[in-house]
């Protein structure tokens, strides 16, 4: 694509989006040309605006339909915002596929539960480590303001454990449980998800996976939002040149 990326933002007021506005501003070959919010109609706003990508980082009430109204705009998307399932992402792929028989070049849309580099590695090494331990949950740790709980970096590692343990052959983690399930975290195809709220958090996660006589921890920790601007302006820059739906980042990097 000639000339810089233009770029409209919605959700701009909120702590991501503004975050994400100023790191548009400031790479030389993206154009930030709309911010928008709640009250704004999203897809006139990108039209208008003659946005290429729209980022969304609203709330997951509104995200399905703001990613459906950028579609029809003619613009491809990335979204940072979590809540979203198989059903949702579904109704995603057959828009793209619908738009793409007649849309030159073919529209894009990147979900990613976390654009954080520490992140995405997490959960990379955790669906590698999952076949080789009997046992594996997830702790994921956020500030008391995140409306969605597990969080969707805590979902998607847990279904990507669950994957790679289904893919070996093994069986459920032994677990005796008899009373108190709800002690036990959530249930993420097996897999059990622990959710922490804590003012002072921003974003952290913990994998654990045990053996008889070992334990492998792993520990990732995202302090500031700057963190994950590096990976939101990859998405940015990536997802017109991939044509359909992609779920997380780590499919943008090279992680062979």
């Amino acid at each position: 694509m000639n000339g810089a990326l233009k770029v409209a933002v919605v959700g701009a007021a909120g702590r991501m989006g503004a975050q994400t506005c100023a790191a548009v501003e400031a790479a030389e070959d993206l154009e930030l040309v709309a911010r928008l919010d709640a009250s704004d109609d999203v897809g006139a706003g990108v039209r208008a605006s003659g946005a290429h990508v729209a980022v969304d980082f609203t709330v997951p009430s509104v995200t399905e339909d703001n990613v459906h109204a950028v579609l029809d705009a003619g613009a491809h998307a990335v979204v940072g915002t979590t809540g979203w399932d198989a059903a949702s992402r579904g109704r995603v792929a057959q828009h793209l596929d619908r738009l793409n028989d007649r849309h030159e070049g073919g529209l894009g849309v990147l979900i990613a539960p976390n654009f954080g580099l520490s992140a995405v590695l997490a959960m990379t090494f955790a669906a590698k480590a999952a076949r080789y331990f009997e046992s594996a949950e997830v702790v994921e740790l956020h500030h008391p303001d995140k409306v969605d709980a597990p969080s969707g970096t805590a979902r998607h590692t847990a279904a990507a454990i669950a994957a790679a343990r289904a893919e070996a052959g093994l069986g459920s983690a032994p677990d005796a449980t008899q009373a108190g399930w709800e002690a036990r975290g959530a249930d993420v195809d097996g897999v059990r998800v622990h959710a922490v709220r804590l003012r002072g958090l921003v974003a952290h996660e913990e994998i654990l996976f045990g053996n008889v006589g070992e334990q492998l921890t792993i520990r990732q920790d995202s302090f500031d939002r700057a963190s994950f601007m590096p990976g939101v302006l990859l998405a940015v820059r990536e997802v017109v040149g991939r044509p359909g739906l992609t779920v997380g980042l780590e499919n943008v990097l090279d992680l062979s």
